[in-house]
C-alpha cells in the first residue's frame, strides 16, 4: 500500500510508473476522486462533532440531539466512503524504483552475468527419465492419491531435500538470518497485507469454510509476524523453510509432467526487515547469497535483472537466478528459474503497520525483502540434470555429500 501523500502530491508520476508494471493508471484517478470526497466528510464530520459539544455546553438540547442524528448520518456514510478508498487504494502496485528496466512483460528483462561451467554431455536425460530410472519421483501413484501435478520424492531425492534445507540454513545463519518453521494456514488479513489478493488471487488455495489461505510462498507467512509492532536492531532477518502451495491456474497444459510445475512444493526463503536507506544494499546481500548457494552446487547459472513489466504488484525491484537444465528442451537446454529476490520497500510494512524508530526518535515504516534460497523441487531438477553420468548415475555435489553420505546416486 502507497502512502496517500505520495499519491497526492505526484499523481502524473506514480501513473506513468504502475502503467510501466502493466496496471491500469486511472486508478490513481479513482482514488484522489474518493479521497477528496473523504476528505470533505471527514471535515464535515469533525465540524459537526465541535458544533455539538459547543451546543451541548451551551445547553441548547434539543439542536444537540438533531446535529447527533446528523453526526451519525455522516459517519456512516464515511466509513462506507473509507472503504471504497482504502480498496481502491490497495489495488494500486509498489512503483518501480527509479533504476528499474521499462519493459512490456519477461522479453524486457536483461541478463546481467553467466556464471558456471555447463557440463559437457553427449546426450543429456531430462530429470524426469533419469528420476524414474532411479526410482527417485512417482508421479503415477501421486496422481492416484491426488491428482495431476503431485509427485512422490523418495530415496534419495528424499535426502537431497534436506542435505538443501541444511546448506542453506548453514550459509544464512553465517549473515544472521534466523531458521524459523512459519505455519502455512493462514488468515485473510495477513494474506492480503503482503499484497497477494488483489491480482493473482487465482493462483491461491483458500479454504472458505475458515476463510483461511495455504500460502504459496514461505514470506507470506513470516512478513506479517511482526504486523503491528516497532522493530528495534535493525536489520531483522530469517531464513524460513516450509511447504508452499499453488493452484496453477494459468499454466494448463505447461510441464505437466514431473515436478517442475507442481501444486505442492518445499522452500527455504530468505526474509529481511530493514530500515529504507539500506533496503538497496540488503537486496544485492539477498542476491549474493543466492549466488553463493549456486556456486557451492557448482551449478551453471545466470543473473536476471528484471523489468517492470514482470514485476508482480508488492515488488519495486526483482532479480532473478536462473540455472541451466541441459537436459530441457529436447536434449538442447535451457536456463530455468530458480531464484528471486525482491525488494517491496515500504508497500508491505504500510499494510502490516510494521515501523521503527529513526535517528530522530520518529517511527517510520521498514522496508521488507525476500529471496529464494531454495526452491526445493527446481534444485533437485538442476542438481540431477547437471550431475547426470553417462553410466546413467548421478553424482551428487560435494556440499551436500556431508548430509547425504554418499558421493553417488545409483540404482
Amino acid at each position: 500500500m502507497l502512502d496517500v501523500n505520495v499519491i497526492r502530491d505526484n499523481p502524473k508520476e506514480i501513473k506513468k510508473k504502475i502503467e510501466t508494471k502493466g496496471a491500469d493508471p486511472t486508478l490513481v484517478d479513482k482514488f484522489l476522486e474518493l479521497d477528496a470526497k473523504w476528505r470533505d466528510l471527514t471535515k464535515q464530520f469533525d465540524d459537526s462533532r465541535a458544533e455539538q459539544k459547543k451546543l451541548s455546553k451551551d445547553k441548547k438540547i434539543e439542536e444537540a440531539k438533531e446535529l447527533k442524528e446528523k453526526i451519525r448520518a455522516i459517519e456512516a456514510d464515511l466509513k462506507d466512503l473509507e472503504l471504497m478508498r482504502e480498496g481502491v487504494l490497495r489495488q494500486i502496485p509498489n512503483p518501480p524504483l527509479e533504476w528499474v528496466i521499462i519493459g512490456k512483460d519477461e522479453s524486457g528483462n536483461k541478463v546481467l552475468k553467466e556464471e558456471g561451467k555447463k557440463p559437457e554431455l553427449k546426450n543429456p536425460k531430462d530429470y524426469f527419465t533419469l528420476a524414474q530410472e532411479l526410482d527417485l519421483i512417482d508421479t503415477e501413484r501421486a496422481a492416484k492419491v491426488a491428482g495431476s501435478r503431485f509427485g512422490y520424492l523418495k530415496g534419495a531425492a528424499a535426502m537431497m531435500e534436506f542435505a538443501l534445507v541444511q546448506l542453506a540454513f548453514k550459509v544464512a545463519a553465517k549473515e544472521g538470518f534466523t531458521p524459523v518453521v512459519p505455519p502455512v494456514i493462514i488468515n485473510e488479513n495477513s494474506m492480503s497485507s503482503m499484497g497477494y489478493l488483489e491480482r493473482g488471487k487465482d493462483e491461491v488455495y483458500y479454504l472458505p469454510a475458515d476463510n483461511m489461505y495455504l500460502v504459496g510462498t514461505s514470506e507470506q507467512s513470516i512478513g506479517p509476524m511482526h504486523g503491528g509492532e516497532t522493530l528495534e536492531n535493525l536489520p531483522k532477518r530469517y531464513i524460513g523453510f516450509s511447504t508452499c502451495f499453488r493452484r496453477e491456474a494459468g499454466s494448463y497444459g505447461k510441464d505437466t509432467k514431473g515436478i517442475l510445475r507442481v501444486h505442492q512444493f518445499d522452500k527455504a526463503e530468505m526474509f529481511s526487515f530493514v530500515k529504507p536507506e539500506d533496503s538497496e544494499k540488503e537486496h544485492k546481500l539477498l542476491l549474493s547469497l543466492e549466488e553463493k548457494l549456486m556456486k557451492e552446487l557448482e551449478l551453471p547459472y545466470r543473473v536476471l535483472d528484471i523489468c517492470t513489466g514482470d514485476l508482480g504488484d508488492p515488488a519495486a525491484a526483482k532479480y532473478d537466478i536462473e540455472a541451466w537444465m541441459p537436459g530441457q528442451n529436447g536434449g538442447k537446454g535451457e536456463y530455468r528459474e530458480t531464484h528471486s529476490t525482491s525488494n517491496t520497500t515500504d508497500f508491505q510494512s504500510r499494510r502490516l503497520n510494521i515501523k521503527y524508530k529513526n535517528d530522530e526518535g520518529k517511527k517510520e515504516y521498514v522496508h521488507m525483502l525476500n529471496g529464494t534460497a531454495f526452491a526445493i523441487g527446481r534444485m533437485l531438477i538442476a542438481i540431477i540434470e547437471n550431475y547426470q553420468t553417462e553410466e546413467g548415475t548421478i553424482k551428487v555435489p560435494k556440499a551436500l555429500q556431508e548430509f547425504i553420505g554418499t558421493d553417488e546416486i545409483k540404482k
